[in-house]
C-alpha cells in the first residue's frame, strides 16, 4: 500500500567518503591530473616566442628607419618575425633596446644561440636573450646550495673491436623477420663463416646507422634514436627527437644530427654527454639543408640562401659572427683532410662561374677558377685531401623554352663535359683540365692513390676511361676498357681495385688497376648497393630481395651468401 505523503519512509545508510582516520595521501597531483595540469596558463604564457635585444644604438626619429631595417634585417634570418618593438623615449628617441616576436619558440631559440654578442660595428655589440628568462634569473634564490656529487658510472668499452688479434671487422645484418617486428645480427667477419656475436629482436624501428669510425651504431624509434657500443652494444646515450628520420655522425664521432620530419628542426648533440649543442629550423630536407662537418670535427656549415653559413663548435656560434655571403653560390664542401671549403658559383650575364679555395677561420681565397658556358658543377674531393675534381656540365648554346607567359626554362645544347683537377699539395694550386666529348655517367677518385676514373658513352656501351695524375704534370689516360655495360665505380678503401656495377643488371666486373686485368666478373640479381669494408679485403653486394647479401672477398671470391 502506498504512503501518504509525508509519512516516514525507509532509506538505505548513505555511505561515508571520508578518509580513515590516520591515512596519508601519498599520491601526489601531478601523478593523478598530470596531463591535465600541464594545460593550466601560466604568466609565461604566449611570451617563449620573444626576445630582447639590448645594446641597440639610441637615435633619433631622423636615423630610425635605416636602423629599424638594419635590426630586422639581421634578425630575420633566425626565422619569420611577427613584430618588432623599439620602446622611446619623451623625445622620440630609442631606449637602447627592443623586443623581437617571432612566429614560433623555435626561431626565438635560434635567434639567441645565433646572435647573441653579434658585432653590429665597433661599438656596438648587440646582446640578445629570451624575455621569458628574466623572470627565470629573477627567481633564483639567494643562498646557493652546492649539487650534490653523482655516483660515479663505469663506462662501457667503446673500443674493444681494436683488440682484435686478426683485425677482423664487425658487421650487421637488418631484416624483417615478421611483418612488424626488425631483427639486427651482429656478426664477427671470421674464416670461413662469420660468427655471430649478438642477435637482437625488435631492436630498431626502420634501419641502423654505424658512426664513421665504427664505435657506436643508432638504432631509430618513434620517441628518437638511441646510440650504442662496446662488445655488448650496450645503450650509450638517447637522444629525445620525434619521428628523426635521418641522422648524420661528424667525422671524429663527437657530435650527433638528429633530422626530423619536413617543417622541424634540425639538433646537433654531443654524443657522449647527450647534451644539445644547437638546432635549425629547416624547411624541408634536401641537400642546401644538410650540415657539413669539417675532417676534424671544429667546424660545422650549411647554405642558407646565398650564404655560408660556418659554425665553431667550441662556442657553436657563428664564426667571427657572420655569414659568408657569396651570391649565387650553389654548392660546397670540405677538404676531407683540411679545413678548406671548395664552393662554385652560377654564371650570370657577363659574369663566369666561378670555383674558389677558401681556407678557415681566416676565410682566405687560396684559388679561383672562372668556367664559362656552364650548365652545373659537381665537387670531388680525394679521400686524402691531395687533389680535387670538379666536374664541369659545358654547353655549345642555350635557349629558353616557354612554359608559360612569365616562366620559361633554359635548355643547353651540344653538351660536353671538363674536369678540372686541382693539386692540392703543390705551389699556388695548379689547375689542369680534362674534356670529354661523351656523356658522363659517373666519376671516382682512388681514394688511396693518384687515379681517377669516368664511364662515359651509351649506358648499353660504355667506355671506362682511368687517368693518373702526377706532380707537375698533366692527368694521363693510362687505360681505356671499351664495351661496358656499366654505370657505378666503386674503389676499394686502400686503392687499386675497383668494381665496375651495372646495378639495374646486377652485373658486377673486378678490375686491378695495377695491371687493368679483369680478375673476374659476377652477378647478382637485382642488387641495389655495393660496400666495400673498410680494409678493402672484402665487398659486399646487397638487394632486398629474397637473396639478401653476398660477401666476396676483394678478388670476388664469394664467401658467403644470405
Amino acid at each position: 500500500m502506498a504512503k501518504k505523503k509525508g509519512e516516514e519512509q525507509d532509506f538505505e545508510e548513505e555511505p561515508n567518503f571520508d578518509d580513515p582516520e590516520g591515512f596519508v595521501d601519498d599520491v601526489s597531483d601531478d601523478e593523478l591530473l598530470g596531463d591535465f595540469l600541464r594545460q593550466k596558463p601560466c604568466e609565461s604564457d604566449g611570451v617563449e616566442n620573444v626576445i630582447v635585444v639590448d645594446n641597440i644604438p639610441v637615435v633619433g626619429a631622423a636615423r630610425f628607419p635605416k636602423l629599424k631595417g638594419i635590426i630586422e634585417k639581421i634578425f630575420k634570418n633566425a626565422g619569420t618575425i611577427v613584430n618588432v618593438h623599439y620602446p622611446k623615449d619623451e623625445e622620440d628617441n630609442t631606449k637602447g633596446y627592443a623586443f623581437v616576436e617571432y612566429k614560433n619558440q623555435e626561431s626565438a631559440e635560434e635567434a639567441v644561440k645565433s646572435l647573441n654578442n653579434y658585432r653590429l660595428d665597433k661599438h656596438y655589440t648587440l646582446l640578445v636573450n629570451r624575455f621569458a628568462d628574466f623572470q627565470k634569473y629573477s627567481d633564483i634564490p639567494k643562498e646557493w646550495s652546492p649539487p650534490q656529487p653523482q655516483p660515479y658510472k663505469v663506462q662501457n668499452d667503446l673500443y674493444n673491436f681494436l683488440l682484435e688479434a686478426d683485425a677482423q671487422d664487425q658487421f650487421c645484418v637488418v631484416s624483417e623477420t615478421v611483418p612488424g617486428s626488425v631483427q639486427v645480427q651482429f656478426c664477427q667477419n671470421t674464416q670461413p663463416e662469420p660468427t655471430e656475436l649478438l642477435k637482437r629482436e625488435r631492436f630498431t624501428d626502420t634501419y641502423v646507422k654505424w658512426s664513421p669510425k665504427g664505435t657506436y651504431i643508432v638504432t631509430f624509434h618513434k620517441q628518437g634514436v638511441v646510440v650504442w657500443g662496446g662488445s655488448s652494444f650496450v645503450k650509450v646515450n638517447k637522444f629525445a627527437h620525434s619521428n628523426a628520420q635521418f641522422v648524420d655522425i661528424s667525422p671524429c664521432e663527437q657530435y650527433l644530427v638528429t633530422y626530423g620530419p619536413n617543417g622541424q628542426k634540425i639538433v646537433i648533440w654531443d654524443i657522449r654527454t647527450g647534451a644539445e649543442k644547437r638546432t635549425f629550423v629547416s624547411d624541408g630536407m634536401s641537400n642546401a639543408s644538410m650540415l657539413r662537418w669539417s675532417h676534424d670535427d671544429r667546424y660545422v656549415a650549411r647554405l642558407v640562401d646565398s650564404q655560408i653559413q660556418i659554425y665553431d663548435t667550441t662556442t657553436f656560434f657563428l664564426l667571427d659572427m657572420k655569414s659568408i655571403r657569396v651570391e649565387g653560390i650553389r654548392n660546397f664542401s670540405w677538404s676531407p683532410t683540411d679545413n678548406i671549403i671548395a664552393y662554385w658559383v652560377a654564371e650570370e650575364v657577363d659574369v663566369p662561374a666561378k670555383v674558389t679555395l677558401m681556407a678557415i677561420p681566416k676565410k682566405t681565397e687560396l684559388r679561383t677558377k672562372n668556367l664559362f658556358n656552364v650548365a652545373d658543377c659537381k665537387i670531388h674531393w680525394q679521400k686524402s685531401g691531395d687533389y680535387l675534381c670538379v666536374k664541369v656540365d659545358r654547353f655549345s648554346k642555350s635557349k629558353k623554352e616557354k612554359k608559360d607567359k612569365k616562366d620559361s626554362d633554359v635548355k643547353f645544347l651540344g653538351m660536353f663535359y671538363n674536369f678540372e683537377i686541382f693539386h692540392m699539395r703543390e705551389k699556388d694550386i695548379p689547375v689542369d683540365s680534362v674534356e670529354v666529348k661523351e656523356t658522363i655517367l659517373a666519376f671516382a677518385w682512388e681514394p688511396v692513390g693518384s687515379k681517377f676514373s669516368i664511364i662515359h658513352g651509351e649506358p648499353s656501351s660504355a667506355n671506362v676511361s682511368f687517368y693518373e695524375t702526377n706532380k707537375g704534370q698533366e692527368p694521363v689516360l693510362v687505360k681505356k676498357l671499351e664495351k661496358k655495360v656499366c654505370g657505378h665505380l666503386f674503389w676499394s678503401p686502400r686503392g687499386q681495385f675497383i668494381v665496375l656495377a651495372n646495378l639495374q643488371m646486377g652485373t658486377f666486373e673486378f678490375v686491378d688497376t695495377n695491371d687493368f686485368s679483369i680478375m673476374k666478373t659476377g652477378d647478382h640479381y637485382r642488387a641495389s648497393e655495393v660496400e666495400w669494408d673498410p680494409t678493402g679485403r672484402y665487398v659486399v653486394t646487397g638487394t632486398s630481395g629474397k637473396v639478401g647479401w653476398i660477401c666476396l672477398s676483394f678478388n670476388s671470391q664469394i664467401r658467403r651468401t644470405h
